[in-house]
């Protein structure tokens, strides 16, 4: 009988425990559902059981929505007396004032729990925090300095005051706390980096250059300046200056030219050719062959000198002549054997495509393809190169061997798509067109995003031509001439396409016959005729498939070589407002986004 009562005064006891327990999850959806007289009795109750400070301040604020204001001044003054430490307990007290419209009042508690902060790094960092997530940013601000004197540190919040100067829109006093908030971690730096371009607009990128400026001077030797400064230019694609940190944080820390390596690749691959000829000379010329990017350094120079002509179309004989012979005395210091295979093939570029000199061209690679043990996508290169000779001399059949080399030994790859794209592009300027649109069809799936939209466009412009003429014929014509501009015979290839505006008058190739002048007068350096050529295509055939390359191809020739920026970003604008679809539009986005100076172009 005495163990029946026990056990059942055991179940009591246990069913009266369970029935005080409160479910924290049910409370807090109680609050958010706004049903805050049934989340009020649940958090009075997991305060009291629970040390934390989270359920207390819900309980209070379910208060103060309830407008109990007379009960959450009781309540407050209660646990102020029992936990006299806790300074974050008078700001729930000025929220409190605030809900009834006494900002006298709610001031004087934010006063007392400023006055009472202790020298205790955890309750500042708390009572900060407090401010900040009331909104009230002057009190965290005047928190965190007031911090930094107790404890004797100046840099202590520098990181925290950041953030809310930011929020102030203080950009000077954030600048100037980010820059702070590295005096003792210097580590931080990509953070901080992170932080700038997340906050500073374009226009305010000059309040950094001048804080970084001046702190350089006052202290030479800290290399995060430099480091922050070489960051800053290369936002605003200030290559040249950005060099120039670099080269300073290079000698400062005794590195071997890595940075400045980087740097050049990246000027380089953004076309400012003199930034990046001024780095990779800084690493031949001071850092020696004792760095590990010497060689690569000459390699890049030769390759940036040649580009730095030929991309412009603003070379001389003479110049071509001087670069060549750079090439050759670079080969004949480093020898011609696998590890120059690349350099070799820039130079039988130069030969075939800028010197006129292909039996040269052919020949240089020629050699490569019997140097040692090749990488085999050298190889393919060189074998694509070579192929491209041999049908620029018009031996056709050569042509096709090599492409079909490559395409075998690349089947499922990039490089056996280019081949085979070639191949196909070798067929259609000999008139094969049924073969070439198979061809041009299957490579519509390539992974390559620019051999997808070539061979789109070229299925496309085959299938629009055959349809209109039945035998072919000014098809035929037109391909001809396109294989006589591959192979730098203008004169010639004009000759062509003016037979096929004369003879298929009106045919629907009009078009396409203006284009093919327009790039020719471009090689030519005819800027002038390639402008009117282009904008007879966008005035005359705007419907046409080649109204968006000739958009595209005439903004891009104001952008380089008329340098008129106003007019290029007009241009592509136009572009992807009127030509939405145009595989070319996210392309010109981007680029009139550049032209107006949009931080953030990607």
């Amino acid at each position: 009988m005495k163990q029946i009562f026990l056990k059942s005064f055991f179940l009591i006891l246990v069913a009266t425990a369970q029935a005080q327990q409160v479910s924290p999850q049910l409370t807090e959806q109680y609050f958010q559902n706004g049903e805050y007289e049934k989340a009020l009795d649940g958090y009075e109750k997991l305060s009291q059981q629970n040390q934390g400070d989270y359920f207390f301040d819900r309980y209070v604020q379910c208060l103060v929505n309830l407008e109990r204001y007379e009960q959450g001044e009781k309540v407050l003054l209660k646990q102020i007396k029992k936990e006299p430490h806790k300074v974050a307990l008078y700001v729930t007290f000025g929220t409190l004032y605030e809900r009834q419209n006494k900002p006298e009042k709610a001031e004087e508690q934010y006063k007392k729990a400023w006055d009472k902060l202790p020298t205790d790094r955890f309750v500042i960092s708390n009572l900060a925090e407090t401010f900040n997530a009331t909104g009230k940013y002057d009190w965290a601000i005047k928190t965190y300095e007031k911090g930094s004197q107790l404890l004797k540190n100046k840099h202590i919040y520098a990181f925290n005051l950041a953030e809310l100067y930011n929020r102030q829109g203080e950009t000077a006093k954030m600048v100037d706390m980010y820059l702070n908030s590295l005096v003792e971690n210097p580590q931080n730096v990509l953070a901080v980096e992170a932080m700038f371009q997340r906050t500073l607009k374009p226009e305010e990128m000059d309040e950094l250059q001048t804080q970084l400026y001046a702190r350089a001077q006052d202290e030479p030797k800290n290399v995060v300046y430099p480091e922050l400064l070489s960051w800053l230019f290369l936002q605003k694609k200030d290559y040249k200056n950005a060099f120039r940190q670099l080269k300073s944080l290079d000698r400062l820390t005794e590195e071997d030219g890595q940075r400045v390596f980087h740097l050049a690749e990246i000027a380089e691959n953004d076309k400012d050719y003199d930034a990046a000829l001024d780095g990779y000379q800084y690493i031949i010329s001071d850092k020696g062959k004792n760095s590990q990017y010497y060689i690569e350094s000459q390699k890049n120079l030769l390759g940036c000198k040649r580009k730095r002509l030929t991309d412009g179309y603003t070379f001389t004989a003479e110049e071509l002549k001087q670069i060549e012979k750079e090439y050759e005395a670079y080969l004949n210091d480093a020898g011609r054997n696998m590890y120059s295979a690349p350099v070799v093939q820039e130079l039988a570029e130069l030969e075939a495509f800028y010197l006129n000199n292909l039996d040269k061209a052919i020949e240089l690679l020629q050699q490569l393809l019997g140097f040692g043990t090749l990488d085999r996508y050298v190889q393919a290169r060189a074998k694509l190169a070579l192929g491209d000779f041999y049908l620029m001399k018009g031996e056709n059949w050569e042509s096709t061997l090599l492409y079909s080399q490559v395409d075998k030994a690349f089947k499922d790859d990039i490089m056996g798509h280019e081949a085979r794209f070639r191949n196909a592009k070798l067929s259609y300027y000999t008139g094969d067109f049924d073969w070439s649109k198979t061809q041009f069809g299957v490579l519509k799936a390539s992974t390559s995003k620019l051999i997808s939209n070539d061979a789109i466009d070229m299925d496309v412009f085959i299938m629009d031509n055959m349809g209109t003429d039945s035998t072919g014929a000014a098809l035929e014509y037109y391909a001809q001439a396109e294989l006589l501009v591959f192979q730098n015979r203008f004169s010639e290839a004009f000759a062509k396409l003016d037979t096929l505006q004369h003879d298929f008058a009106g045919n629907a190739l009009e078009d396409d016959i203006y284009y093919l002048k327009a790039k020719v007068y471009v090689k030519k350096k005819q800027y002038e005729e390639a402008v009117k050529a282009y904008q007879m295509i966008i005035e005359k055939y705007a419907t046409e498939i080649r109204a968006d390359n000739a958009l595209y191809e005439l903004a891009e020739l104001y952008e380089t070589r008329l340098n008129d920026k106003k007019k290029a970003k007009d241009l592509y604008e136009k572009l992807f407002t009127d030509f939405s679809s145009s595989t070319l539009a996210v392309e010109a986005r981007k680029k009139f986004r550049q032209l107006r100076g949009d931080a953030n172009v990607n």
